[in-house]
């Protein structure tokens, strides 16, 4: 990852933002292409926060671009923050889509983990999510490959990704180069969130991760306590994540 970063100008910024609390989060269901029913009202709420925190901060003032991802919970993310980015234009790919989930597509979790098994980090990774579905290490592959790749596309500028808690972990596992395809690592992105890196030049400089000030704060939107619990395997040890940590 560190000879792709050099095609980046140094400079390029690169801020990650999460969707707002998605159907599928609320109902605990695997929600790929053909299933994903977007955000939430309480997920709304959650990117109208930030919406007003950013247009009151003017803290990704002068962004380059916007980019989301084709599922629909980060579109409407996407739609609610272009205004407070300058009324940019909304890019949308699928190189920035969550892991592909292929079959499995809908299932509840606990329907997923019945009939698939959960992934044994490090062990599984290349394991398909389901059958016709994306690998880990696939995954964090194409996710890398295509952050860098709209950060080329606009040197010494900031890019803004309304995008996946998948593509923040990719971000962390393959910007960092952590061994294992991160095995070691378990991170959780709240919803609306901003995780922030900048290429130096030379190697990455991590600037800020799960930037969600303005869930818990008065002020920055319509209402105040917008953060929701954690889901149980972020602080259950025993318990591995859910494959892919959809997001």
């Amino acid at each position: 990852m560190s000879e792709r970063a050099r095609s980046i100008a140094p400079r390029t910024r690169l801020a990650i933002i999460r969707h707002g609390e998605a159907v599928s989060n609320a109902e605990d269901t695997v929600a790929g292409h053909g299933t994903c029913l977007g955000l939430t009202p309480h997920g709304r709420r959650q990117v109208e926060a930030l919406a007003a925190r950013l247009r009151r901060t003017g803290e990704l003032d002068g962004a380059a671009a916007l980019y989301t991802s084709v599922l629909p919970r980060a579109i409407e993310t996407a739609e609610i923050l272009a205004p407070a980015l300058g009324g940019l234009a909304i890019e949308r790919t699928c190189d920035l889509c969550e892991r592909h989930v292929g079959e499995a597509d809908g299932l509840a979790w606990s329907e997923y983990e019945a009939r698939y098994g959960r992934e044994i980090p490090g062990v599984d990774d290349h394991r398909e999510f389901s059958p016709g579905g994306e690998s880990w290490a696939g995954f964090l592959d194409r996710a890398a490959a295509a952050m860098c790749a709209v950060m080329e596309r606009h040197p010494s500028k900031l890019v803004v990704i309304a995008g996946h808690g998948g593509l923040i972990g990719a971000s962390v596992i393959r910007f960092l180069e952590l061994p294992a395809n991160g095995a070691g690592f378990r991170g959780y992105a709240d919803n609306s969130s901003i995780t922030e890196w900048e290429w130096t030049g030379e190697r990455w400089w991590f600037v800020r991760y799960n930037d969600a000030a303005h869930l818990d704060a008065a002020g920055w939107g319509p209402e105040v306590g917008l953060r929701l619990a954690p889901p149980g395997w972020v602080s259950g040890e025993g318990s591995p994540a859910p494959a892919g940590q959809q997001a």
